[in-house]
């Protein structure tokens, strides 16, 4: 091959061509790859009915009518979903969204990677110019000292001299409320010269979400009533007093309570009772 011919192709191989955008028709839940970047349809998302996301009554009905508001081509925030492990925020991000379209409105949910949010700007680029609208969700979102790329996530929550899409709201879930540690808060400020400026820049991210729904860790019988309520909706026929016996038990063995723990009781179950969920 010619000299110029082989600068010419590997020119080419380092700047590709536009990515062409996908036929947002196909499905109604797409996943953002990169290297290369592209939208993958997803058939069936996996998620759990709303009514069995229990002892969140007030977190779901202020995403959904902010969802919901979304989806009608209303103003609307982007919401960070904080606090306990396992207490169903992405569960409830999901089934929000299964909600939201059960009531005939036209929405897509695209899942975006923490580790991929540096390309988040092109992703942005790619749904500015559809007709859909989006709900970007990123789950398990947080920060270490040495992390830039919270600066990326500003590109959704702020959009720069751009906007943020009129097209896109942007839902997280995170364990901290303000996406990095607290204990690195409390060295950044001591060692500081200005602490009040020298984490002013990572903990003034989650103020720019401008809904913060909170989940907390939940007690026993909220516990009980989600493992009843997945009994209810599978059919597994277990007495009460031995189904409360065997579940308090699993959660002592875990050391916690959560819907997650409850989740997994269940499971194991009604594989011993011979039921498929």
């Amino acid at each position: 091959m010619d000299p110029l011919d082989r600068i010419a192709a590997a020119l080419e191989r380092m700047s590709p061509a536009p990515l062409t955008a996908p036929d947002f028709e196909a499905a109604e839940a797409f996943v953002w790859h990169v290297a290369p970047d592209r939208l993958a349809p997803v058939t069936q998302v996996s998620r759990v009915d709303m009514g069995l996301l229990v002892g969140i009554d007030r977190a779901r009905d202020t995403l959904l009518a902010n969802t919901r508001q979304f989806a009608r081509g209303l103003p609307a925030n982007n919401a960070l979903l904080w606090g306990a492990r396992g207490m169903g925020k992405s569960s409830l991000v999901k089934a929000v969204h299964a909600a939201v379209l059960a009531e005939g409105l036209p929405l897509k949910i695209v899942e975006l990677q923490r580790e991929d949010l540096p390309s988040v700007g092109r992703l942005l680029n790619l749904l500015r110019g559809a007709q859909a609208r989006f709900l970007l969700f990123c789950d398990d979102l947080s920060f270490s000292h040495d992390d830039q790329h919270y600066k990326s996530l500003k590109a959704v929550l702020d959009g720069g001299i751009e906007g943020r899409p009129d097209n896109v709201v942007f839902y997280a879930t995170s364990n901290r409320r303000h996406l990095m540690p607290r204990d690195m808060i409390e060295n950044e400020r001591s060692s500081a010269i200005n602490p009040s400026e020298a984490v002013e820049e990572k903990v003034s991210l989650s103020d720019r979400f401008g809904l913060w729904l909170g989940f907390h860790p939940c007690d026993q019988d909220e516990y009980l009533s989600m493992i009843r309520g997945y009994c209810a909706a599978y059919g597994v026929g277990i007495d009460d007093a031995a189904l409360r016996a065997e579940a308090i038990e699993w959660q002592a063995t875990r050391g916690a309570r959560s819907g997650r723990v409850a989740w997994q009781f269940f499971t194991d179950l009604a594989g011993r009772h011979g039921v498929r969920v």
